[in-house]
């Protein structure tokens, strides 16, 4: 047992050592059923407690318990002159017979060690083992290590020296202290690197390999390899190389002149003795007039600029007639609203009828656009803005601008603002208005008639009247470079046939009527022209003579919408035909022009055989006239 408790097998308590704190208090007894032998063997039986008890042998009836218990807490005793742990606790119980009734308190919880188990350095040197021996039983209880407060072992001289000679033994020589501290700077220092520092040190280091292995290698040198770092010792004898250009500090002087600027006599071969001379071929200059030309598309082109002079004066036009122009075209931007559109009822005098406000919109552009003016130059590019503006906003998804017209009078409504909208287009080439004319046909081909021909409805059989317009609005869209439905297209050729009198050269309203009037024939010629007859095709040639002999310019008969159609079939038929109407229309169209009062450059409605369309559709009708040298290019070449 342990040395440093004085045990007494008659006294019933332990005597603890003065340098150990107090003990705690003792646990209740518990009732005891089991006897003790003399020899230190148990009988079987278990206490409530759960706790080995130990003492003398006795024959009689245990009345009290005359041996204290011990708590085997696994501890060993170290050798003298060191404080010791307690390796026995001993817990005296008395009175056992009068706890019999009472409740049994749970078992204390078993100390626990905060430090591993020492072991003393003497017992390291003698070989001695440290900890529950074999033969001391275990309860189960307490079996970890207990170390009280201040009772670690001192350590002697003694010790000191063993330990200091077992370290000088171990210590490594002085280059391998270096490394290892070296490795393990290099080691602290990487691993307190943040990861993008290491990261960016790497793809540093990769590009930089890359370079020198992609890098041209001068041909002055074949192998050349720098190393920086710092010198372990001082190089004296140190080479510092300069690669720097050199500088020429010296002029040399050469023997000769470079430059020698003595004239020399040089025999020339003459090289044009055998060339004989071409007589020059005779240029002939352009006559302008009737005559041979050759015009391309696109049909907007001649509006301004010198092909517009030239056309002026080969087709006939006067400075008359482009004065009635700039009359019109400043008569057109005073009636203009502050909205940007037009109206057919006013505010002029003399309006039509029933407001038209798509209709009048339409129209007016027109007469701007065949002048040259759109909505991004000319000098009417601010009205033509407004304009424009003002009709695309009556458009819905379908391409339909004329919802808010009445009666009959949308058909040609519509009709009108789909050519305004492929012209200004085609001229301008303006993204921002191509979808408003893309629709705007798309919307013609889906309300073309069955016959192949436009009435007041869509898909209603067609009349000759809105088809002509409707025509021309294709024509347009065809110039500006929009997509077109060929097979409409094609129909439209039925309907005309079937409208037409006289072998085609004269048309009626409507189909199956013969009875032909000069309107719907120069209507139906024009159409004919633009869908591809030719020149020469005889009821090309009989309806035009037809038209001129029958039907010719009368300032006494005014009629703006058959003068509208006429003028163009013999613009684009040319010849004499075109040169006898021309003669006539180019002097009494515009003597017809208001030149004074506040409706001065407007032609004045109430003798025209149309009077119902008011003053502006008068207006424009004759302006388109007047605009015909240049509004479209001749669809033919003239003789």
């Amino acid at each position: 047992m342990s040395q440093g408790f004085a045990a007494d097998s008659s006294s019933a308590k332990l005597r603890p050592p003065a340098d150990l704190p107090p003990l705690a208090p003792p646990i209740p007894p518990a009732k005891i059923r089991r006897k003790v032998d003399s020899g230190g063997s148990r009988q079987k039986g278990v206490n409530r407690t759960g706790i080995g008890s130990r003492g003398s042998a006795s024959d009689g009836p245990v009345n009290k318990i005359q041996h204290p218990v011990h708590i085997d807490t696994g501890e060993q005793t170290l050798p003298d002159g060191l404080p010791k742990p307690t390796a026995m606790k001993s817990i005296p119980i008395e009175n056992a017979d009068n706890s019999e009734n009472k409740p049994l308190p749970p078992p204390p919880p078993p100390p626990r060690s905060t430090l591993p188990p020492v072991r003393s350095l003497d017992a390291q040197n003698e070989g001695a083992t440290v900890g529950p021996t074999e033969s001391g039983p275990r309860s189960g209880i307490g079996s970890a290590n207990l170390r009280w407060r201040g009772e670690l072992p001192a350590i002697t001289d003694a010790h000191a020296s063993a330990v200091d000679s077992r370290h000088q033994s171990a210590t490594p020589p002085s280059d391998v202290a270096t490394a290892e501290e070296e490795h393990d700077l290099a080691e602290e220092v990487t691993k307190s690197a943040p990861s993008w520092l290491l990261s960016l040190v790497m793809h540093l280091i990769v590009l930089l390999v890359l370079a020198l292995l992609t890098s041209p290698v001068p041909e002055g040198f074949q192998n050349l390899v720098i190393e920086f770092g710092i010198a372990e010792e001082s190089t004296e004898d140190a080479v510092e190389l300069d690669l720097s250009s050199p500088v020429m500090t010296e002029t040399v002087e050469a023997d000769v002149d470079a430059i020698d600027d003595t004239l020399v006599e040089t025999e020339i071969v003459d090289m044009f003795d055998n060339v004989e001379a071409v007589e020059q071929a005779i240029i002939q200059p352009d006559q302008f007039g009737p005559g041979e030309i050759t015009i391309s598309k696109p049909m907007f082109g001649g509006r301004t600029g010198a092909m517009r002079a030239a056309l002026l004066a080969m087709y006939g036009g006067t400075p008359e007639t482009q004065e009635a122009v700039k009359l019109g075209l400043a008569w057109l931007k005073r009636q203009q609203t502050r909205y940007g559109y037009w109206r057919l009822d006013g505010p002029y005098a003399n309006g039509a009828s029933s407001e038209n406000r798509c209709a009048a919109t339409a129209m007016a552009l027109l007469a701007f656009a065949g002048d040259g003016n759109t909505h991004i130059e000319g000098p009417y590019r601010q009205e033509v803005e407004k304009g424009v503006k003002a009709l695309v906003g009556m458009q819905d998804r379908s391409g339909y601008m004329a919802a808010k017209t009445r009666g009959n009078d949308r058909a040609y409504a519509q009709a009108q603002a789909t050519i305004a909208l492929c012209e200004l287009y085609g001229m301008t080439k303006d993204s921002w208005l191509r979808p408003y004319a893309q629709r705007a046909i798309d919307y013609a081909f889906t309300a073309q008639g069955p016959n192949g021909g436009w009435r007041y409805r869509p898909g209603e059989p067609g009349d000759t009247s809105v088809t002509g317009w409707y025509v021309m609005a294709v024509q347009s869209a065809m110039a500006s470079g929009l997509e077109v439905n060929e097979s409409a297209v094609r129909k439209i050729t039925e309907y005309l046939d079937s409208a037409s009198v006289y072998y085609g050269a004269g048309y009626s309203y409507q189909p199956r009527q013969n009875s032909a009037t000069p309107a719907m024939t120069a209507e139906g010629l024009l159409c004919r022209q633009y869908l591809g007859w030719e020149r020469n095709h005889g009821p090309m040639v009989d309806g035009v003579n037809l038209l001129l002999s029958d039907a010719p310019f009368d300032a006494n008969s005014q009629d703006v919408y058959y003068w509208y159609y006429a003028t163009q079939v013999f613009h684009h038929f040319g010849g004499p035909q075109w040169k006898t109407w021309n003669d006539e229309m180019k002097v009494k169209l515009p003597a017809m022009q208001i030149r004074e009062g506040v409706e001065r450059g407007s032609w004045a409605p109430q003798r025209d055989k149309w009077s119902i369309g008011g003053r502006l559709y008068t207006t424009c009708l004759s302006l388109y006239s007047l605009e015909v040298y240049y509004r479209h290019l001749p669809l033919y070449s003239h003789q």
